[in-house]
């Protein structure tokens, strides 16, 4: 069985065509969307965080909202940049948020990927340490942050206060939290690295790196790095996988309007140049259902992971989106056997 889930950058711009004008626009669409998901027995809701941009930026408020509309689905992120992070407060409310939705959250942090702004995490106020990357920056920032909501000891208590000494854990604690983390990579590397720390994988439409293999077949490569840094990491139970895809089934005269022109284009993956190297981006899916399911049979990496986030055009509002997801639940996903 294949969990399927939505994934929203939460674009939002005031320009024809799109429903989602403002950003309380963007923001209250997801949870109404996140509520439709639901009902239609999709598995999870998920958003992208960005700097500096017309989209989602800080995301506890927006999924505790989503926690209190919803009962049910996965509510996580993908991803968190952690060079933007301070890792206690962070664990405070994605401990608070967790509780909130009894045990839903599934988080996705990074390193983060290339923004608008030139180091913007400096402007928060987080400038890496001389000789550390910014890389090291969010690892180290992430290693924190994972301490915390396992509840390890972090400030010295006040024995005038407290009556004893040690350490003193955050508030609240969730329990089980700590197991829901996962780690958003973009290369090999940083996937084995991910499987030696034990969290989850989490891998997109973007990789930053490129053998001149298929997208496909290099996440799937990815994949099972991951796999075996895990086991030979000696973690207990089975590590969690996700992948997003671009798919866009055409079942009606909308979404032929929408989306008909790129139907069976034969569209390919793309390779380009990003952040000082070259990066391979996955295709998009678009056509009648069975054609889409034969294409993702055909994906290796779907095929592996356990988890696919279907990147969501979120601008053309919650109706549509609604139908989108349903299209998938409905004909795709039964022919590919994911229900």
């Amino acid at each position: 069985m294949k969990r399927i889930g939505f994934l929203s950058f939460g674009h939002h711009q005031p320009v024809q065509g799109s429903l989602a004008r403002t950003a309380r626009d963007a923001l209250v669409q997801t949870v109404e969307l996140a509520e439709a998901a639901e009902e239609l027995g999709v598995d999870g809701a998920y958003v992208r965080v960005h700097h500096f941009a017309p989209q989602f930026a800080s995301p506890f408020p927006l999924l505790a909202a989503m926690a209190a509309r919803t009962s049910r689905i996965d509510l996580g992120t993908g991803v968190i940049d952690m060079r933007y992070e301070n890792p206690l407060y962070m664990a405070e409310e994605a401990a608070i948020t967790d509780l909130i939705s009894n045990g839903r959250l599934q988080l996705g942090v990074s390193r983060g990927s290339p923004e608008t702004a030139l180091r913007g995490y400096e402007s928060f106020g987080y400038v890496p340490a001389e000789g550390s990357t910014d890389a090291d920056d969010a690892r180290a920032r992430t290693a924190i942050f994972r301490a915390a909501i396992a509840g390890a000891g972090i400030a010295p208590a006040n024995p005038q206060m407290t009556g004893r000494a040690g350490l003193l854990p955050i508030q609240p604690q969730s329990p089980g939290l700590s197991e829901r983390i996962w780690w958003g990579s973009g290369t090999r590397k940083t996937a084995r690295w991910a499987g030696e720390q034990g969290m989850n994988l989490m891998s997109s439409t973007l990789l930053t790196e490129d053998t001149g293999v298929p997208f496909g077949d290099l996440q799937a490569e990815q994949i099972a790095i991951f796999r075996a840094a895990w086991a030979e990491a000696g973690h207990p139970g089975t590590p969690r996988v996700s992948v997003s895809r671009s798919i866009l089934p055409i079942v009606n005269d909308q979404d032929r309007a929408y989306f008909g022109r790129k139907a069976g284009a034969g569209e390919e993956d793309q390779v380009g140049h990003l952040d000082g190297g070259l990066a391979r981006f996955g295709k998009s899916y678009v056509g009648e259902p069975d054609l889409i399911a034969a294409q993702l049979a055909d994906d290796a990496a779907v095929r592996e992971a356990d988890t696919v986030l279907v990147t969501i055009p979120n601008q053309l509002g919650v109706v549509y989106n609604a139908h989108l997801l349903e299209s998938i639940v409905r004909h795709v996903a039964p022919a590919l056997g994911w229900r």
